[in-house]
């Protein structure tokens, strides 16, 4: 049975001495990165945009090979961050400046609920699935639609939402997964009810199947009023 080289499982190719080498660029790169972090200002740590997010992973990849390939010089990362963060700095000039051009590359807030009802041409038009919404939404103790007047999905991807007070709540779509869950085609007592898809609340009356005047689904649930639990 052959034994095991610990050396080549442990370094490889190279020598222990190159640990020494690892260790000193990682410390130099690290401060680098945070020169670079500091050069890219205050709104640029603290909370992300797409395109932010892109320059971090770009910063990161320049800053991971120097560290441990000897090959290459430190140099070539210095130069790639300045380019980097000079190109991030020269954007955000530009998207100052012009609002088409701020829009093209941070996006535009959308607007998913309105009065308690899905925005549905905006909701469609975002990469968010329903599940993962109403979970953003319990998180804020919400357990159903006619509690919120707007909810805004800000460029930085975080969802803004601003509720009625408990006076003005009205009968809004359940949104906890008990309750969400128990969908109906037939409407067997009269009642408020909430539009699966939509959210539009009716008062139906008439027992039988119904379709939703605003979308045309035919899937109610059992609409609910009750205040947030704070």
């Amino acid at each position: 049975m052959q034994e095991l080289d610990w050396k080549q499982i442990l370094i490889g190719e190279e020598k222990f001495e190159f640990l020494i080498e690892i260790a000193l660029r990682t410390v130099i790169m690290y401060f680098i990165i945070l020169f670079g972090l500091r050069l890219l200002g205050k709104r640029g740590i603290r909370q992300l945009s797409v395109f932010e997010l892109v320059v971090i992973i770009s910063l990161g990849s320049a800053a991971g090979d120097p560290m441990f390939y000897k090959e290459i010089g430190l140099l070539t990362p210095v130069v790639i961050f300045l380019i980097i963060v000079g190109a991030y700095r020269f954007t955000t000039y530009l998207t100052a400046k012009s609002e088409k051009i701020d829009d093209l590359i941070e996006g535009k807030s959308v607007y998913l609920i309105r009065a308690g009802k899905f925005n549905i041409e905006d909701f469609k038009k975002e990469a968010l699935a329903k599940d993962e919404f109403f979970a953003e939404l319990r998180q804020q103790s919400v357990s159903h639609l006619g509690q919120i007047e707007t909810a805004i999905l800000e460029t930085s991807g975080i969802l803004s939402v601003y509720f009625y007070p408990d006076e003005e709540v009205k009968f809004g779509l359940p949104i906890l997964p008990d309750l969400f869950d128990r969908k109906i085609k037939l409407i067997e007592a009269a009642d408020h009810y909430a539009c699966s898809f939509c959210g539009k609340v009716e008062k139906i009356i008439t027992t039988g199947k119904h379709n939703c005047k605003k979308c045309k689904n035919d899937e109610w649930l059992k609409a609910i009023d009750r205040c947030r639990v704070r």
